[in-house]
């Protein structure tokens, strides 16, 4: 999330309005409900929260948002810090969502195995535009723990070598990739309307055929499948999981197992947490979880590598591909390099391409620095441009409150909202695969 101006809340205000809140929200919630505090601190104070454990996220300039109930606001008191609430983490729903279908959970947000069934129908419905492929195993599959496959799909007008595992294949690509972070629920539900935007949309829209027609487009819906089954146990009050579901760490419990699979990544591995349960943990070593194994695979075995290896070396002007990865929140666009204050030896053409994805979404264009505020290491998309010179960015999509704000909006924002700013800027990517550096 970028930097924003808040105003402040009285302390003793802020206590009353909470109460309020949580004594009148739909969703029935424990005692202790998790909400954003907004802690003043330098980012030498963010960082030590972090190593500490806390759930600490992007704030407004001068400070940044814990996530946790009211232990959390006394714990943070009893370390000299001034928490003020600043806005809850569940949204009031609709009475009529408190009675879910059962493979949804908080008012219509798509289980794992929703969208693993999604994709098996899409592949059924369109065989000549759709091909679907298991990338990898989560963690508690490879475990034999239950989990389940990484499951990604192809949509192109097929032609012979369309689809295919293949670096040289000769349509450019377009890798989307949600729901990395299992609890930042809208990014996986935009990966499903696009996916049936394409597909369905072949047939009668003009702009998908054409896409389609010249492109081969790459979707990974939900990239942490095991912490996405972890949030949506919790119904109607999902659990704020972020992480995988690898639990050989640290001792750690709840929803603070697990490594977090963005700073897991091999490219610039190892500027992260090394506190186990710390929410931006890194993992014992780069690339350790088999989530980061099945994405890193699949980017390595549809793109050629395009870049040199020192960090001041561009992506050719004739390098193809983009790569977005969907996080919330924070209404972003985030260019490289994430694991520097540097910016990126293509930066000038990152803030082009960053511009006309705005134009769609309205969202910041910046490095880490100019939008979230400070690094982070063995990042997805970090990788997919160190590594390949894919022309990649992070969409922090939706703002830091209200109903259509955090980690759990809404459901009905998607449509309301989400999918109508980001739609365009999609559309945007996947038609800058053939020359993104010459947009």
């Amino acid at each position: 999330m970028a930097s924003r101006s808040l105003s402040r809340l009285a302390l003793v205000a802020a206590g009353t309005l909470l109460a309020s809140l949580l004594g009148s929200s739909a969703t029935a919630q424990p005692a202790d409900t998790p909400v954003f505090w907004r802690v003043p601190a330098s980012a030498a104070q963010a960082a030590a929260l972090t190593g500490a454990g806390f759930d600490v996220e992007e704030g407004d300039a001068g400070s940044v948002y814990v996530v946790g109930g009211r232990s959390v606001a006394d714990q943070l008191r009893g370390l000299g810090y001034r928490p003020t609430f600043y806005d809850t983490v569940y949204k009031e729903l609709p009475a009529q969502a408190n009675s879910l279908a059962a493979d949804t959970f908080y008012g219509g947000y798509r289980t794992v195995t929703a969208h693993e069934a999604h994709l098996t129908s899409v592949a059924a419905a369109h065989p000549d535009l759709a091909t679907k492929y298991t990338i990898g195993q989560s963690w508690k599959k490879q475990q034999g723990q239950g989990g389940h496959d990484i499951q990604a799909i192809c949509l192109t007008k097929k032609q012979t070598g369309d689809c295919t595992l293949s670096t040289t294949s000769k349509k450019p690509k377009f890798f989307l990739m949600a729901q990395i972070h299992a609890r930042e629920l809208s990014t996986g539900e935009l990966a499903w309307r696009w996916i049936d935007y394409l597909a369905d949309g072949y047939a009668t829209d003009a702009t998908a055929k054409s896409i389609l027609d010249t492109t081969e487009v790459w979707v990974v819906p939900i990239s942490n499948p095991d912490g996405v089954d972890i949030v949506a146990s919790g119904g109607n009050s999902p659990k704020l999981q972020r992480k995988n579901a690898n639990n050989t760490r640290g001792g750690c419990s709840g929803t603070n197992i697990g490594i977090d699979l963005n700073r897991n990544s091999t490219f610039k591995w190892g500027g992260d947490s090394n506190s186990p349960c710390a929410e931006t943990y890194q993992g014992a070593s780069a690339g350790s979880e088999p989530e980061v194994k099945a994405l890193e695979g699949l980017a390595r075995s549809i793109f050629p590598d395009q870049r040199g290896t020192g960090n001041n070396d561009p992506a050719p002007t004739t390098a193809k591909g983009t790569m977005i990865t969907l996080h919330s929140y924070g209404n972003d666009i985030i260019i490289p390099w994430g694991f520097t204050q540097a910016t990126s030896p293509n930066d000038a053409q990152y803030r082009k391409l960053g511009a006309k994805y705005a134009a769609s979404n309205g969202y910041l264009v910046g490095t880490n620095e100019e939008t979230v505020g400070y690094d982070t290491s063995g990042t997805t998309d970090d990788f997919t441009y160190g590594e390949l010179g894919v022309a990649s960015v992070t969409f922090e999509v939706g703002g830091s409150s209200g109903t259509c704000g955090g980690f759990l909006p809404r459901y009905t924002c998607v449509d309301s909202t989400f999918w109508p700013k980001n739609k365009g800027a999609l559309v945007t990517a996947a038609k800058a695969a053939a020359a993104p550096y010459q947009q």
